[in-house]
């Protein structure tokens, strides 16, 4: 089930006694990693309360197309944009005849008709409706355009027939739906990123920091959100969106981005210290604003600095450590010097970056690096950060999957 980590699924249930399975869907959905959005028929709530559906899916539930606070939120045109996937289970037979014909008379048709995502229909229904010429026209159309469906099931029915109309298990839809989507790299991982600077206050309005953006950390955690792993994305001062499907935390200087580190690379699989970390803060911090007096115009400021605690160093010497990928920001024999923290630090990776040149230090939109590892080099051109942070985490995953022991997987088993 790691295929659905980090996917986003619109649910869309209509009416049926089956809708009760719902339930079972998106709490299994949830566990599985996925993030989930309802869509319901106002049959389905004759047989299900959004509120149930609510609670499980921790998102409000979708009921109206002409609920103006749901069009103010996520309305129709933005869940259809937001879905990786749709899954309507049960699918009832009157709403399979009118997805058919192109109806958009409800929220769930409409959303079928904007959406560009896969559809995948669970039919639910008494054994004689499903057999009906009609219901089986109304399917070979939809399949002749793509969409695909998900049983049913044969067996005992409600009313008390026997034969086919089942909705499929909750478990087995999953397993079918999973199916469908490309194994990712990091697929059910956890792996917590670090970026951006550090700012070191000296009083109130001043402080110790450097011109690291954030730029390159920001991308790796966009890339490994797409490679399918769960990422924490621990930011310093930074201008930059949060990348989609990554849990941002936000911190300022570097006692609080190691805390905060620590915290969360328990239990984790992989870090990532992208950020420029401040390696010294001032020893003592000024209550109020500190002044100049204005009688001493040769007046000097000493300020004692003392070492900030290091990050990637101390969540490599965790006993119960992830896999730890660290970054040298060097300005001259930048191999040499990133070999020697690799080493030093126990990294399992570090990846090379030479800032002295300014058209891929820091600010800058491009970006060109060497991943060194205990017994190769790979040198990786300048291109687009964004370009790069692929290429990075493909690199750092397919290193990470040859090399870690099946023992040493830290993340949950939700299959």
């Amino acid at each position: 089930m790691h295929r659905l980590n980090n996917k986003r699924i619109l649910l869309g249930i209509t009416g049926g006694i089956a809708a009760y399975k719902s339930a079972e869907m998106v709490r299994h959905l949830r566990k599985a990693g996925a993030e989930v959005h309802v869509i319901m028929t106002p049959a389905a709530c004759e047989f299900i309360t959004p509120l149930t559906l609510q609670a499980l899916s921790g998102n409000t539930v979708h009921t109206s197309m002409l609920d103006p606070k749901a069009e103010a939120g996520m309305g129709h045109i933005e869940l259809a944009k937001w879905a990786d996937a749709v899954v309507i289970a049960p699918a009832s037979a009157d709403f399979i005849a009118r997805m058919a014909a192109g109806m958009g008379n409800d929220l769930l048709s409409t959303m079928c008709l904007v959406t560009q995502a896969p559809i995948y229909l669970a039919p639910a229904m008494n054994q004689g409706m499903w057999l009906d010429v009609a219901t089986q026209k109304n399917c070979e159309t939809l399949t002749n355009r793509g969409v695909k469906m998900f049983g049913p099931d044969e067996g005992y029915q409600a009313c008390g027939d026997v034969g086919p109309g089942r909705m499929l298990d909750p478990e087995v839809i999953l397993q079918m739906l999973a199916e469908q989507f490309d194994t990712g790299l990091l697929a059910g991982k956890k792996v917590v990123i670090t970026a951006g600077p550090t700012r070191e206050a000296i009083d109130p309005v001043r402080y110790i920091s450097n011109h690291s953006s954030g730029k390159m950390g920001f991308a790796l955690a966009s890339a490994a959100a797409e490679a399918g792993a769960s990422v924490t994305l621990i930011s310093g001062p930074v201008n930059l969106e949060t990348p989609e499907r990554v849990n941002r935390i936000d911190v300022t200087d570097a006692r609080s981005m190691y805390a905060a580190a620590m915290e969360h690379t328990e239990n984790s699989d992989m870090f990532i210290g992208c950020a420029a970390v401040a390696d010294y803060r001032p020893e003592t911090v000024a209550d109020a604003k500190i002044k100049k007096d204005p009688n001493e115009p040769d007046q000097t400021m000493a300020i004692k600095l003392v070492r900030n605690p290091d990050i990637v160093a101390s969540v490599a010497a965790k006993e119960n450590r992830p896999f730890v990928v660290g970054f040298a920001a060097e300005t001259n024999n930048v191999i040499e010097y990133a070999t020697d923290k690799r080493q030093r630090k126990n990294l399992d990776l570090i990846i090379a970056n030479d800032v002295s040149d300014a058209s891929i230090g820091f600010n800058s939109e491009d970006n060109a690096v060497t991943l060194v590892g205990p017994d190769f080099e790979e040198p990786l051109t300048k291109s687009s950060k964004r370009l790069l942070a692929n290429q990075l985490i493909e690199l750092i995953a397919r290193y990470y999957n040859e090399t870690s022991e099946p023992a040493s997987d830290h993340a949950t088993d939700v299959s």
